[in-house]
């Protein structure tokens, strides 16, 4: 079965930068629900990506390769295909990413476009449900690594203030020992000021596989159990009033 799947997601950086990190493969790769890197070699990255649905369980491991890695344009294409590793199923995709400035001073937005083929069990996820399955799984991409950008940018401007009060320290020593102040004022003088401490930006979540269940299922279930409350309201009232309609 072949679907083509348009998506798109926003971070909290400027292109320039937005580029960079996502030709990071490896370090991008567990905002991704699922997938993991076995291995980079150049522009190619073996990988394998866990996908549940209820009781059904898949892993696909494959290779993927940047085929396009254009700057100027901010444009990437992508070639990737697995398979099963306890089944005959297969997948294949063409990536085709447009970065562009967002909306917001400083954003990124970026435009997928997917050329998808599947054979096997996931084709029974059928057209109507691939898309949206594609669409939170890129939302929840999009959170997790809007995440840990932020995280980057709170460390990187983190560090600078505590270089500054490094200075500070070695000015007022300096200063105590020219002095010759008392013991006590050049222990004070000396001790150094507390620097804030540099923030380490946390490994993103990694979730053990896409479930496939939570973003679709349940989401489905949501709209339908309030529609099938209401049809089986108004079939209980009719119920009611055909039987009083009989005994009069």
């Amino acid at each position: 079965m072949a679907i083509e799947l348009d998506n798109s997601f926003t971070v909290p950086v400027p292109p320039e930068q937005a580029w960079a990190v996502l030709l990071d493969v490896e370090r991008i790769a567990p905002c991704m629900p699922g997938a993991s890197v076995l291995s980079v070699d150049g522009d190619s990255v073996e990988g394998q990506v866990k996908v549940k649905l209820g009781p059904l369980s898949l892993t696909y491991k494959g290779t993927a390769k940047f085929v396009e890695k254009d700057e100027a344009s901010h444009t990437i294409v992508l070639d990737a295909s697995g398979k099963e590793t306890r089944g005959a199923g297969t997948a294949s995709a063409s990536v085709n990413a447009v970065l562009k400035p967002g909306e917001e001073a400083g954003t990124t937005t970026a435009t997928i476009h997917t050329s998808l083929s599947v054979t096997g069990r996931p084709a029974q996820f059928g057209r109507s449900l691939l898309p949206e399955i594609s669409g939170k799984l890129i939302a929840q991409f999009a959170e997790n690594l809007a995440a840990m950008i932020s995280a980057d940018h709170a460390s990187e401007t983190a560090a600078p203030a505590g270089e500054d009060d490094s200075e500070a320290d070695s000015a007022a020593t300096a200063d105590a020992a020219t002095t010759g102040s008392a013991p006590a004022d050049a222990a004070v003088a000396q001790a150094p000021a507390t620097a804030p401490a540099a923030v380490k930006a946390p490994a993103p979540k990694q979730e053990e596989s896409l479930s496939a269940f939570k973003f679709v299922v349940v989401p489905v279930l949501k709209r339908v159990v309030p529609v099938a409350a209401v049809a089986a309201g108004i079939a209980v009232v009719l119920r009611r009033v055909l039987r009083r309609g009989s005994k009069g």
